[in-house]
């Protein structure tokens, strides 16, 4: 038979804590677990293993058994032993759920008729103040301001274990980036909660800062010279905003009230950044303009 060294499996030190202890398991578990990684034959002994190791140290009886017999014998990890030789005897189930070792030492019901299953490692409340074990998925999720605005929801398929699942996102209005929404995978035949975090994609001449929106606006440099009314897209729809004479284009204009609203209600501003530009083609009166507009700039230089 070979020896398991459980404090080598979980990756602690033999004097670990209850709380060390279950932290080592609780990652182990969670990089292991058969609904990770898709039926892996591997992945799936190795999370019994490490599932074995905390079944043991971390009930106190087992655990004092256990360390008792460890310290009286120099075995490593793997080493071969009779364990007739120290007092016991070989028996075994044969189901396979836990290890010769573990069956020759605390007996083949020993982890058996209190409700100890591999999906609720650390049992919510029944046995010595565990809590419960959910796998957590965590994924993004893109959608656009306008979406965030006013509330979508989104098909998305992801691969959960190397299968196909279709999970239908709804999105609350008012959502903010960096947010997380919980799908509770179970629905979708996935153990676990699916966490969506949001990433809200803006365009080229918008960006979302906070609440406030700034928003890029192309006008012609007439206007800017002698102030023009233009028509701006807000989240709202579309509304006449007053270029003043002589505007600057360095300079912000402030909106209130007409920036992002979020979930609690609360409402930022729009900041609109006038561009200057220049119209693709320029017919030839308006050729003539600017040329006596050099002109006239020359002369006064």
């Amino acid at each position: 038979m070979k020896y398991r060294d459980y404090y080598e499996i979980l990756g602690v030190d033999k004097h670990a804590d209850e709380k060390a202890i279950k932290r080592a398991y609780r990652k182990l578990a969670k990089k292991y677990h058969p609904d990770v990684n898709g039926g892996d034959a591997a992945a799936q002994e190795k999370f019994k293993e490490v599932t074995e190791a905390y079944e043991v140290l971390s009930d106190p009886d087992k655990k004092q058994k256990y360390d008792t017999f460890g310290s009286n014998y120099d075995f490593q990890n793997g080493t071969n032993f009779d364990p007739s030789q120290y007092g016991y005897s070989y028996t075994t189930s044969g189901t396979g759920d836990f290890s010769d070792f573990f069956e020759t030492f605390f007996g083949s019901d020993a982890h058996r008729g209190r409700g100890f299953n591999f999906q609720d490692i650390f049992s919510g409340g029944a046995s010595r103040g565990r809590e419960t074990f959910r796998q957590k998925y965590d994924t993004s999720l893109n959608i656009t301001l306008d979406e965030a605005y006013r509330g979508t929801t989104k098909n998305v398929t992801l691969d959960v274990g190397g299968r196909p699942v279709e999970i239908a996102v709804k999105v609350p209005r008012g959502i903010t980036p960096g947010k997380k929404i919980k799908i509770k995978g179970d629905k979708y035949g996935v153990h676990g909660d699916i966490l969506f975090k949001i990433d809200i994609q803006t365009g080229t001449q918008e960006e979302l800062d906070g609440l406030n929106i700034v928003k890029e606006v192309d006008i012609y440099p007439w206007q800017a010279a002698l102030s023009d009314t233009v028509m701006v897209q807000t989240l709202e729809g579309k509304i006449k905003v007053k270029i003043p004479e002589g505007y600057q284009p360095k300079n912000k204009m402030r909106i209130p009230h007409k920036g992002f609203r979020d979930m609690k209600g609360n409402e930022g501003d729009l900041y609109i950044q006038f561009r200057m530009m220049n119209p693709q083609h320029l017919t030839e009166a308006q050729l003539a303009h600017y040329r006596a507009l050099k002109e006239l700039e020359g002369s006064n230089a």
